[in-house]
């Protein structure tokens, strides 16, 4: 029995540790693996009785009325849930149109979901487009962090959804597609933000869940999957330098490796993994605007590792390096370069020359090296982009 309907253990993300500790995630992944077998094993001595066990949704709507009633009298509603005109009342009503079920941790003691409470993939697809064109992409709702929020929970409660009824197929497959784009817009969008507002882990751990439950669904899912290698080479470009994503990568039929926008993640972590800073940023200009916010958590270290090589090889006492010419390199404005030079003990004189050394290059301090300051290599690719679309994949 195929088993890419089932998500992994947050422990199986490919994620870029130090090498010890990556070996450590893959290893446990390794396990986790091998008890997703033994209960897909068990299931198939079970036979048909899986059909009887696997609760199936009946909920049409985003939120259970059950729920919905509940939340009302406790004064639950989210002001983005609420009935127009009653958000200053005593208790606002809320509008059947707009309520989408939250996310509720399993507790001990408590009765599972029944089918009146689960809502069937073709419901939960249409729920994550509204959180998308509804939420996500509307003006009028702000700040961002709390929107944020909003959908970031309301994504969860979708996956489990998905979870209990064991959703898998095509319905399955555009879900993720869309999470994982949207936590990894949130990843760059809400990079720096104070962590009571936007924890980055967290983000980066349900990311990491939803993209390996998508590529197991690619695995082993009937296809056709036509944004298959849109995800495959967002993976990548996400895990820079990991070697087990990289294996991954390599496993894949010749066809797909070998189409252009994975031979470009290819070869930027190829950049990456040799320490070449100047064609990986070079290379990062070929990226559309979500492999760019894929891509841009690497980036900071890319440019603070172009600035020590640089300070070695250009290192002499009659040696100046234009400013200009080195913001190039880094894809920078010349006050970002210059400031970015500071923060790592590089000298920029009054003619606006670089001085390097490799004595006076120093490590940043913490916190002097915010990652959102340098992010113009992202924007300039989002001046002409709708979120709905890009959230979507209509780019």
């Amino acid at each position: 029995m195929k088993y890419g309907g089932y998500p992994r253990n947050s422990s199986t993300s490919l994620q870029t540790d130090a090498p010890g500790e990556r070996e450590k995630r893959w290893s446990n992944q390794g396990r986790g693996r091998g008890n997703l077998k033994s209960h897909v094993k068990d299931d198939v001595r079970a036979g048909h009785r899986e059909d009887d066990t696997v609760p199936r949704g009946t909920c049409q709507t985003m939120c259970p009325t059950v729920e919905m009633h509940k939340r009302e009298s406790q004064r639950r509603l989210h002001r983005f849930e609420m009935l127009v005109g009653t958000e200053k009342d005593r208790r606002p009503r809320a509008d059947p149109r707009r309520i989408v079920k939250e996310y509720s941790r399993p507790a001990a003691g408590k009765d599972s979901a029944g089918p009146a409470d689960l809502r069937p993939p073709t419901v939960l697809l249409k729920t994550v487009c509204y959180l998308i064109d509804e939420v996500a992409a509307a003006p009028q709702l702000h700040p961002w962090t709390e929107v944020y929020s909003f959908v970031f929970d309301r994504l969860r409660s979708v996956k489990q959804d998905m979870i209990i009824q064991r959703a898998n197929g095509p319905d399955c497959v555009a879900i993720l597609e869309r999470t994982v784009r949207f936590l990894i817009y949130a990843s760059y969008r809400l990079c720096g933000e104070p962590l009571r507002l936007f924890d980055p882990r967290i983000n980066d751990t349900h990311l990491q869940e939803n993209l390996n439950w998508l590529l197991e669904c690619y695995a082993n899912g009937n296809g056709p999957h036509p944004n298959q290698e849109e995800f495959q080479a967002l993976c990548l470009l996400y895990n820079l330098g990991s070697h087990r994503a990289m294996q991954h990568i390599m496993e894949l039929p010749a066809p797909l490796r070998h189409s252009p926008t994975l031979t470009l993640a290819i070869s930027i972590n190829r950049s990456f993994l040799e320490r070449n800073p100047v064609r990986l940023l070079r290379l990062a200009h070929r990226l559309n605007f979500l492999q760019a916010c894929a891509l841009h958590r690497h980036m900071t270290a890319s440019r603070k590792d172009l600035l020590l090589i640089y300070s070695h090889g250009y290192s002499s006492r009659n040696c100046r390096f234009p400013l200009d010419a080195l913001s190039k390199l880094l894809a920078l404005e010349e006050s970002l370069t210059s400031t970015l030079c500071q923060v790592c003990g590089v000298e920029v004189n009054t003619d606006q020359q670089v001085v390097f050394s490799k004595g006076a290059f120093a490590e940043p301090e913490q916190g002097k090296l915010c990652c959102s300051f340098y992010h113009n290599i992202v924007s300039e690719k989002q001046k002409v982009l709708a979120l709905s679309n890009l959230l979507h994949g209509c780019i």
